[in-house]
């Protein structure tokens, strides 16, 4: 009966981050439509920020509660990074080609791949990611917004009709409410995936890298799917290259700053994992300059082949 019941508490606390990253992004973007940013802008910035939200939460949660909970850190972050490309690129592909900005390409990539390298290298290189790690990543957070703020700046005002009619205050409650769920359904999923994996004898490694890695990622998935159907490939390509970024800058590098974050050697597969993905993303998009169904095949059978790792390891 126990296990049923952290079970559902794992459910509601996914319901919760996912609608509370739905609000959230509504509101915020909504707020930001009204004021003339534009939708590339948006995308990396807003809409990034809202969807990592539940990874932020969980994330932190984990590191403060000590043990090895902290190992959901660590493997929250890699986990959905290596998600958000593989299964959530890779099944946006498959239903619709998914075009790609020439910043994105040219300079938000291959961030995403050099950040994600400079992770993994201060990670093992002494098995702890701790406060003057975290300054590093929130440096890099930094720089990366203002590179994002220029972006801004040089950018056409574009305000989303969709947006345009709906009042201010109305935006400000779903982007609070929204909040607040998150942080909410954050505790939930943290108390009761750390009871399921002491349950069942599974690592907290594995439980992060899978089950809250697709939890904490449903906010991307729905985001990207919705607007690539919608033809917004700005927000489509924009929202994963930004939440990658976010991740292991602003969730990692908030999170070390609070606490010091273990990073043990067998995270190093998957760190390998999540710098491999990227690349893969960057070949798939290069030559044709959007991502087309058979990369996206592709990338879901590599994150099949990582998933049979998981299991059999």
């Amino acid at each position: 009966m126990g296990i049923v019941l952290q079970i559902g508490l794992l459910v509601l606390g996914f319901v919760m981050l996912v609608k509370g990253a739905d609000w959230f992004v509504e509101g915020a973007s909504g707020i930001a439509g009204k004021f003339g940013i534009p939708q590339l802008v948006i995308g990396l910035t807003i809409v990034a920020m809202g969807t990592s939200a539940p990874e932020a939460a969980v994330s932190i949660t984990a590191a403060l509660s000590g043990g090895e909970g902290v190992d959901l850190t660590v493997g929250n972050v890699l986990g959905s990074n290596i998600m958000n490309v593989l299964v959530i690129l890779g099944l946006t592909a498959v239903i619709v080609p998914v075009a790609i900005q020439k910043s994105t390409l040219m300079i938000e990539l291959p961030f995403m791949i050099v950040i994600s390298g400079v992770f993994l290298a201060i990670g093992l290189a002494g098995n702890v990611i701790n406060r003057a790690d975290g300054i590093l990543l929130t440096v890099l957070f930094v720089v990366y917004m203002v590179y994002l703020l220029y972006m801004a700046k040089k950018g056409k005002e574009e305000v989303e009709e969709a947006h345009a009619n709906k009042n201010i205050w109305l935006l400000l409650l779903m982007t609070v409410i929204g909040a607040v769920l998150i942080v909410f359904g954050s505790d939930f999923v943290v108390d009761s995936a750390s009871e399921i994996a002491g349950v069942l004898g599974v690592s907290q490694r594995i439980i992060g890298l899978t089950i809250v890695a697709f939890g904490t990622s449903l906010p991307e998935l729905v985001t990207s799917v919705t607007a690539a159907k919608r033809g917004k490939a700005d927000i489509a390509i924009g929202n994963i290259v930004g939440s990658n970024v976010f991740n292991i800058l602003f969730v990692t590098g908030i999170t070390a700053l609070i606490t010091p974050v273990a990073f043990k050697q067998n995270f190093m597969v998957d760190g390998l994992a999540a710098i491999g993905a990227a690349v893969l993303l960057l070949l798939g998009v290069v030559r044709k300059k959007e991502l087309r169904r058979p990369a996206g095949a592709i990338m879901l059978a590599c994150y099949a082949g990582y998933f049979v790792y998981l299991i059999m390891g």
